[in-house]
């Protein structure tokens, strides 16, 4: 009896670190703008942490070959959302994000993740205000599997911290911090 339960315990435990360690099925996976965010926070004069995000996310994941995945993440920056009406247009302004004349913050990543590992560093390129950049994100692998409807989905979580600077975003140095702290929830769907 005794071997039995340990047989089928092991079993089990093989059984499901398997799948915890799966890849993805292939395929493209849209991201899904109801459940992303991508949100930022700030120094505000080292009185607090200014708090804001992003509305309109959108983008492809690719789950291919190992090497052959990627991620393609596009923001608008007319999004931008502090919850301060006059904030807002005044960080769409050529001052900060210069919406018009920029309209999207685009990141890119060739997706090498090692699907059994937790938490893996993401490296990427980040364009913000034409500016073009490498970037290295702590990506934290969510959770995969069809949802109540049917739907494959699958999920990251990453942090990062940039400096304005970097991008030529320069406007209220010492009044507006330079490190910005961003965190990104993405959730995407198999089509």
């Amino acid at each position: 009896m005794f071997i039995k339960k340990v047989a089928l315990i092991t079993g089990f435990a093989l059984a499901t670190s398997s799948l915890a360690n799966a890849k993805p099925p292939k395929g493209n996976y849209a991201i899904d703008s109801s459940h992303t965010s991508v949100t930022f926070t700030v120094d505000h004069m080292g009185y607090s942490r200014l708090v804001g995000g992003f509305n309109d996310v959108s983008g492809i994941i690719n789950i291919a070959e190992k090497t052959d995945s990627s991620m393609n993440i596009e923001i608008k920056t007319a999004s931008i959302d502090t919850n301060h009406a006059k904030r807002d247009i005044h960080l769409k302004s050529p001052d900060f994000f210069n919406a018009k004349q920029f309209p999207v913050i685009r990141f890119t990543s060739p997706l090498h993740i090692d699907e059994s590992e937790e938490v893996v560093t993401l490296t990427g390129e980040l364009e913000l205000l034409g500016v073009t950049k490498p970037i290295e994100l702590a990506l934290h692998k969510g959770k995969e599997g069809e949802d109540p409807w049917g739907l494959y989905r699958i999920g990251y979580n990453a942090n990062v911290t940039l400096k304005r600077s970097d991008y030529g975003m320069n406007f209220m140095q010492g009044g507006v911090g330079d490190d910005i702290a961003i965190s990104i929830s993405v959730e995407a769907i198999k089509q």
